[in-house]
């Protein structure tokens, strides 16, 4: 089960206000952006986080899955709970880097 477009958009307004919040679709789930920055992957509307040592205090209690098969296990966040999920993207918005850009492949003639 993919995850909705209501789900996605409920996930982007309980972290409202923190900085810019974007998400983009990819292979039928989404990635949620703050500032530019890769911090949430949402699949099967379950939301992810990378295991890092910056939120492991924060995260010890949380339940961990597998986002999508082959992926490394992933804390599980309570998106429900909007101040401590928008406390854990802005902690995760610290360590994350920007996405190199991509390069363009260069025409055929």
């Amino acid at each position: 089960m993919a995850t909705t477009v209501d789900y996605i958009e409920f996930v982007c307004e309980q972290i409202r206000g923190v900085g810019e919040v974007r998400y983009k679709k990819m292979f039928g789930d989404y990635m949620v952006y703050l500032n530019d920055k890769p911090v949430l992957l949402v699949c099967d509307n379950t939301v992810f986080v990378k295991q890092l040592d910056c939120i492991a205090d924060k995260m010890f209690n949380a339940e961990k899955g597998f986002p999508y098969e082959g992926a490394k296990e992933h804390y599980i966040l309570d998106i429900d709970n909007a101040d401590f999920s928008k406390e854990i993207v802005l902690e995760l918005e610290k360590v994350t880097p920007l996405p190199k850009p991509r390069k363009k492949s260069a025409a055929k003639s």
